[in-house]
């Protein structure tokens, strides 16, 4: 899943990235607001995490250009702004949640995770296909009972297609969830990262839940359909 940080608290916005990455999240980040309005229009952004007090833009300007764009993006406001009129020109605005600095960041996460649930209509936060359950909130997944031991991005891929089970994902759209602007990376990564997690998820012997379809991408699916 691929977020855009807007928050011009640099300290801040550091520690934030950091936390999103180290649980495999690709990250953008921006402190000013004319960059991010233009970062999040053009780009495929799961979520944003969007202070409002920033330069260049106000924050309330650039979530409503998100909403008149028509982008799908759950926008998540992170504020000093604690006054309930605050709150209230901030959702009717098209804001998704609402949290208030300072904040911890055990709270942020919950609340990114959450929001990036909904948007794939998912309530819980353990998706179950098969014998393969990928746990949204512990970052853990398991196949029949079994952890696999999975790193951060490898985890990302898992959780990016499990969310589109039985929907093809194009490479294009796995570079863009899984990598932000500042990681290089060889052109056959996709690749590498697939066989890694067909290995790891198959390897108790179970049925083959990662499918490839040449030429258009890869899905997730239990073809027995069983649940």
């Amino acid at each position: 899943m691929r977020i855009l940080v807007v928050e011009d608290n640099a300290p801040l916005r550091e520690a934030v990235s950091e936390r999103l990455r180290r649980d495999g999240f690709a990250v953008d980040e921006t402190g000013d607001g004319t960059e991010g309005a233009w970062l999040a229009v053009e780009n495929p952004y799961s979520l944003i995490i969007l202070d409002l007090t920033l330069p260049g833009i106000d924050g309330l300007d650039i979530l409503r250009k998100i909403r008149q764009a028509k982008k799908e993006t759950a926008v998540l406001v992170a504020t000093a702004r604690d006054a309930v009129s605050d709150r209230v020109i901030g959702l009717d605005a098209g804001a998704d949640d609402y949290i208030i600095k300072p904040y911890s960041l055990d709270e942020l996460m919950a609340r990114a995770r959450t929001q990036m649930r909904r948007l794939h209509g998912q309530s819980d936060p353990v998706i179950r296909i098969s014998d393969l359950e990928v746990d949204t909130k512990s970052r853990v997944a398991r196949r029949a009972g079994i952890i696999l031991d999975l790193t951060a991005k490898e985890f990302g891929l898992l959780e990016l297609l499990a969310l589109r089970e039985g929907q093809v994902v194009r490479r294009a759209d796995i570079w863009e969830q899984l990598y932000d602007f500042a990681e290089e990376t060889d052109s056959n990564v996709i690749d590498v990262f697939i066989n890694r997690l067909r290995k790891k998820s198959e390897a108790s012997g179970g049925e083959r839940l990662i499918h490839t379809r040449r030429g258009l991408g890869y899905l997730l699916y239990d073809p027995t359909g069983s649940r």
